[in-house]
Formats: C-alpha cells, sequence, structure tokens
C-alpha cells in the first residue's frame, strides 16, 4: 500500500492554493493542498501499525509546526511544477529527518517544503502561469498543530487513515 505524510494548512490557505490547483493541478481532485513531510512510500497493511506508533511518538515530541510562505517558485527544469515555497526552518527539517530516521525512509529528493498549485503543465503556460504568480506573490503565515497518515486508493486519490495532534516542545 502507498503511503504518504502530511500537514494541511488552514482553510484559508488551502482555499488560496485551490483558487490556483483548480485550473493548474491535474492532481486537485486527489487530494487537498498540503505539505509533503514525507513522500510518498509503500508499506505492507501489517506495517501500518509500527508506522501509526511512530507518528503519535514524533507528535508528542514535536510542537505544532510554524509554517511561512512568502513567494511562488518553481520545480522546474526538473518539473514543471508550480508551488508556494514554504520557508524550510528548522523545526521543519528536524521533523523530515525524525520521520526519515524512525520510518527508515530513504527519500529521493531533497526536502523542500511546498504546497503544490500547479503541475504537469506545458513549458509555455509553465512559464506564463509562474511570471504571473510571482507578480502577485503569496504572504502565508500559520501554525499546523496536526499531521496527517494518508494512503492511496485505487483511484489513485489520497485519504487520511489517521491523524496526529503535535503536542511536544521541539
Amino acid at each position: 500500500m502507498k503511503y504518504g505524510i502530511v500537514a494541511f494548512p488552514s482553510k484559508k490557505t488551502q482555499d488560496l492554493a485551490n483558487h490556483y490547483r483548480k485550473r493548474y493541478d491535474t492532481h486537485y481532485a486527489q487530494v487537498p493542498p498540503h505539505i509533503t513531510l514525507l513522500e510518498s512510500f509503500e508499506a505492507d497493511e501489517s506495517h501500518t501499525t509500527t508506522i501509526v506508533a511512530t507518528l503519535d511518538k514524533l507528535a508528542k515530541r514535536f510542537a505544532p509546526l510554524q509554517i511561512q510562505s512568502s513567494r511562488v517558485s518553481s520545480f522546474a527544469p526538473v518539473t514543471n511544477a508550480i508551488y508556494f515555497k514554504v520557508e524550510p526552518t528548522k523545526q521543519l527539517q528536524s521533523f523530515h529527518e525524525a520521520l526519515t530516521e524512525q520510518l527508515q525512509h530513504n527519500p529521493k529528493h531533497v526536502f523542500t517544503p511546498h504546497i503544490t498549485i500547479g503541475q504537469d503543465m506545458s513549458d509555455q503556460e509553465h512559464d506564463d502561469v509562474l511570471g504571473q504568480l510571482r507578480m502577485i506573490g503569496v504572504d502565508v503565515q500559520e501554525t499546523i498543530d496536526r499531521v496527517h497518515l494518508l494512503y492511496q486508493l485505487d483511484n489513485g486519490s489520497w485519504t487520511t487513515h489517521e491523524t496526529f495532534i503535535l503536542t511536544g516542545e521541539e
């Protein structure tokens, strides 16, 4: 089964991201706007209990996540994905590192906290949209007090398996 660990921003931020995602993100209907804390990974369903126990332990260790996003960026030329760049704080980095260590996950990509607002665009559309959105900008500052273990359904959409409230000090 395919799993992922994410943090969902506030409704206000999700509404802002969805304003763009409806038009520019081919995955709009598959998952709400989110910050990927641990990229998707395969695990046997028998390991779900271990994953949940690990997340429960980390949620008791880490404080609510402070996020800030003040610009629009892109992963081009690797991929034509456009996103709200979330500042990579020490806390976010520590949480990601704890997840990768505790779940013995070997990430394929460098951890780049973000909220995707567009993907799978042609080069021309990507350049036009990115230019427009960089002029408009973004200004998001908020606290996220929970993280979610998601799993992927057969139709490609993602749903929440369990939610963990961050109550720690780190």
